[in-house]
């Protein structure tokens, strides 16, 4: 089996980099932002007193 150059070598690199990258951003970019619910709970302090 012959051996590839090294030129094709990066070219083929770089094609599957392209790629990979324009597949992960579309993945991102294709979701839409879910909304923030308005209602906040509020937060549950409890004291505690220790007594010895």
């Amino acid at each position: 089996m012959p051996q590839m150059m090294p030129m094709e070598w990066t070219l083929l690199y770089i094609t599957f980099m392209l790629t990979f990258l324009m597949f992960n951003i579309m993945n991102y970019f294709s979701q839409s932002p879910s909304s923030q619910s308005k209602m906040k709970e509020p937060i549950n302090i409890h004291k505690t007193n220790w007594k010895w």
